[in-house]
């Protein structure tokens, strides 16, 4: 998958979309889910163009990496799900459902998330 500067996290990163901000720092950015979830559902994306989580894994600068799990940590913190629990989710690929070619990462909490997957 190559990655497209036109595609919506793209355009909010650049200003260009509004956002519902959370968190910023000089690696990431987290904001509100147009169409939450759960009560907490933030999404978290690194400011470099990646397109998932084996791009960021294998392109990105060990500061990019530090920075995105600390935001999420961070993020997780102050909304204050991180003591009573809370769900991370990135999606890769069409069997993965990504529907936003920039990696990101969902954080959803403040309600039981239930099971991981239904069984087959």
């Amino acid at each position: 998958m190559v990655y497209d500067p036109n595609n919506i996290f793209a355009k909010i990163l650049r200003g260009e979309i509004p956002c519902d901000k959370v968190y910023e720092d000089d690696h990431a950015l987290a904001f509100k889910d147009i169409n939450p979830q759960r009560p907490v559902h933030v999404l978290v994306i690194p400011k470099g163009e990646y397109v998932s989580m084996d791009d960021f894994s294998h392109n990105a600068a060990d500061a990019e990496i530090a920075g995105m799990m600390r935001a999420i940590g961070h993020v997780a913190r102050e909304l204050g799900v991180a003591d009573s629990g809370y769900r991370i989710l990135a999606n890769h690929g069409s069997d993965g459902n990504q529907e936003v070619p920039h990696f990101h990462v969902h954080i959803f909490g403040g309600a039981n998330c239930g099971p991981m997957v239904k069984r087959m």
